[in-house]
């Protein structure tokens, strides 16, 4: 995928002579993502078109909230940055991804993923009074939107979501989409943190999500490692489930929306979940 002019002509200003190693753009949505060599070393260069919100995100999350993971190498160091183009450069992180290798179901890799999401929920906090509201707004416009979602489950969903308490939320800095395919280990097995695209304020327990419906599923040592190495379990009950209802209707309606099939089909498994938790 190539950048866009203005993007290219401020990597040539950033970067003179930089050679493309590698395209590691996901390819669903128009973020860029180039691995380049230049005479600084090696840099990961990613930008966005105009809509593109994650490019801003993760520019924010880098400069205020990687403190702690930048003293022991556990994340990408932000080189250079413009809002106005929707484009940063980071510091190339060696490492090999954890999704998919022997490491994602390694109980060591998820007590250090554990660690790392402590000291970054850590950091900071504060109180929301209409945090819940917004997120269940959120779910009802994806609902609204296209999707596969079939009408009586649809009905079931909204019918779930009318019954949502909105209370006072404390809210930390989140990474947004925390799973293996977001971490990197490298040949000492370190893990490392990749794409703040998603970085925002909310509850502790919605960076939980993903990992409880994909890799904790059938693993509880895994679950458990995480745990021991985040020190608490953050999942009060009422909140783990609406958050669970939330992901799952996003999970499906944006997979579908993007063409990502797989993703979608999980979306559908994780609101059949949910269902069934409601219905038992």
């Amino acid at each position: 995928m190539p950048l866009e002019r203005t993007q290219q002509q401020a990597v040539d200003r950033w970067f003179p002579g930089a050679e493309v190693v590698a395209d590691m753009s996901w390819g669903l949505v128009d973020t860029v993502v180039l691995h380049l060599k230049t005479q600084a070393g090696d840099v990961v260069v990613k930008a966005g078109g105009p809509g593109n919100r994650h490019i801003g995100r993760e520019i924010s999350g880098h400069r205020d909230w990687t403190g702690p993971w930048l003293d022991g190498g556990h994340v990408n160091r932000l080189l250079r940055a413009d809002h106005d183009r929707n484009l940063l450069a980071l510091s190339y992180l060696p490492g090999t991804l954890v999704q998919g290798t022997p490491a994602a179901g390694d109980p060591k890799t998820y007590r250090q993923a554990g660690e790392l999401l402590a000291a970054f929920h850590g950091q900071a906090s504060t109180v929301s009074e209409d945090y819940e509201a917004g997120m269940d707004a959120q779910a009802l416009r994806w609902l609204d939107g296209e999707h596969r979602i079939g009408a009586d489950t649809e009905r079931d969903l909204r019918s779930i979501i009318a019954t949502h308490e909105h209370a006072p939320a404390v809210l930390v800095p989140t990474h947004g989409d925390w799973q293996p395919r977001n971490w990197l280990v490298d040949d000492e097995g370190r893990v490392r943190v990749i794409d703040l695209g998603r970085a925002a304020w909310r509850p502790a327990l919605t960076d939980l999500g993903r990992l409880a419906r994909q890799e904790w599923e059938g693993r509880p040592d895994l679950e458990a490692a995480f745990l021991d190495g985040y020190g608490s379990d953050p999942r009060e009950q009422g909140a783990w489930q609406r958050t669970l209802v939330r992901e799952a209707i996003g999970t499906a309606a944006w997979a579908y929306q993007v063409g990502d099939e797989p993703f979608e089909q999980q979306g559908h498994r994780m609101i059949q979940q949910c269902l069934e938790v409601t219905n038992a």
